[in-house]
């Protein structure tokens, strides 16, 4: 039983760092924390990673709730998470140029009390393609125990993020520019391979409903008849 806790929680580990990246959000960090000390910087990825951390899990808690509501079947779930996520990995498999932070937004940036909450946990480490994922991994729990393990995961997840972001400065240092589009294009092939999964998941649990497969079987078997 612990063993299968434990699965849950790397599995969801797994599942949600490539999508967080913080790796690539440790440039744009250092980017809007330009002017900042380096313990106002800590506090930032300190609070950012909390904030993200709260974020998911609230998702993760009401995630089953949300269904209900709008009346959302879990392979419907496994399609939709499925396509944000691939489309995120395809991104990073072929990023765009993108374009440089502007002077006025780096200042704006250095003047703000708080950067944590937006844009650093929202949209960035919690994006869509993050809250997607962790929807679905609260339609495949079974029971408190598998939640709870799902949501050490995303503590792992955000634990890792900080240790990152504190660290941004070493990160970017070592790796460079080339390392970075290395290892953005590998977490996007893990994301790719991640989203054809859920997508291939959902598509089998639809075929395979009574209430889709039910009346191609009956029309066959009168037609044999």
């Amino acid at each position: 039983m612990i063993e299968g806790w434990v699965s849950t929680a790397v599995v969801t580990f797994i599942a949600i760092l490539p999508i967080v990246n913080p790796f690539s959000t440790a440039v744009v960090f250092l980017t809007i924390t330009e002017g900042f000390g380096e313990q106002r910087r800590n506090d930032q990825a300190r609070l950012a990673c909390i904030y993200m951390t709260v974020v998911l899990t609230v998702f993760l808690v009401a995630g089953v709730l949300i269904m209900e509501f709008f009346g959302i079947s879990i392979p419907g779930v496994r399609i939709a998470g499925g396509l944000v996520v691939a489309r995120v990995g395809f991104g990073m498999l072929s990023p765009e140029p993108e374009a440089p932070v502007s002077s006025a937004s780096a200042q704006e940036a250095t003047t703000m009390t708080d950067v944590a909450f937006t844009p650093l946990a929202m949209p960035m480490l919690s994006g869509p393609g993050a809250i997607a994922v962790t929807i679905g991994m609260a339609a495949e729990a079974d029971g408190v125990a598998e939640t709870a393990a799902t949501a050490i995961g995303i503590a792992l997840t955000a634990f890792v993020s900080y240790l990152v972001l504190r660290a941004s400065q070493r990160v970017v240092g070592f790796m460079g520019v080339t390392g970075m589009q290395a290892l953005s294009r590998i977490m996007g092939f893990l994301l790719v391979c991640i989203g054809i999964q859920f997508i291939g998941l959902g598509l089998r649990e639809i075929l395979a409903a009574p209430e889709f497969m039910g009346p191609i079987l009956d029309n066959l078997e009168a037609m044999r008849s």
